[in-house]
C-alpha cells in the first residue's frame, strides 16, 4: 500500500508541475496578427552572389510597422507593398542613363514577406544601374 501511495504522489506531483503552468489560460493567443515580414538585404561587387562577399547588409521589417537598419525602412516597406512583395517589379527610372561600363553589383534578398520565404538576387551591370531604380528598396 505504501508503494502505491508513493506512485499516486508522485503522479500527483508530475501532473502539477507539467500543467500548472497550463491553467492560466486555455487558448494561445497569437504573437502578432501581422504575417512576419523581416528581410536582410545585401550589396557587393561581383558576378554573382556564391562569389561576392556582401559589401553592406540592411535588415527591413514591415510588419507591424516599418523598422529595421535599412536607411528608408518606412518607404521600402511601401514600395513592396505596393508591388506586393515582388522584387523583379521594381523597375528602372525612364530618365536615368547609365554608362556601359561593367563593374557588376550585385544584391540579394533573404527572409520573410508576409510569411512566405524569400530568396531574391539580382545583378547590375554598374552602381549606376542599381541606384536607377524607382525603389528605395536598395538605397543603402
Amino acid at each position: 500500500m505504501r508503494n502505491t501511495a508513493r506512485w499516486a504522489g508522485a503522479l500527483g506531483l508530475t501532473a502539477a508541475a507539467v500543467c500548472g503552468p497550463l491553467t492560466g489560460s486555455s487558448v494561445a493567443a497569437p504573437a502578432s496578427l501581422y504575417a512576419p515580414s523581416a528581410l536582410v538585404l545585401t550589396t557587393g561587387h561581383g558576378d554573382g552572389a556564391t562569389t561576392v562577399t556582401p559589401e553592406r547588409a540592411v535588415t527591413l521589417s514591415c510588419a507591424p510597422t516599418a523598422s529595421g537598419t535599412h536607411p528608408a525602412a518606412a518607404a521600402a516597406c511601401a514600395e513592396l507593398r505596393g508591388v506586393r512583395g515582388d522584387f523583379t517589379a521594381l523597375k528602372a527610372r525612364p530618365d536615368v542613363y547609365c554608362t556601359r561600363q561593367y563593374d557588376p553589383v550585385v544584391v540579394t534578398v533573404q527572409g520573410v514577406w508576409q510569411g512566405q520565404r524569400v530568396a531574391y538576387e539580382r545583378t547590375f551591370g554598374n552602381a549606376c544601374a542599381k541606384d536607377a531604380l524607382d525603389s528605395s528598396v536598395f538605397a543603402f
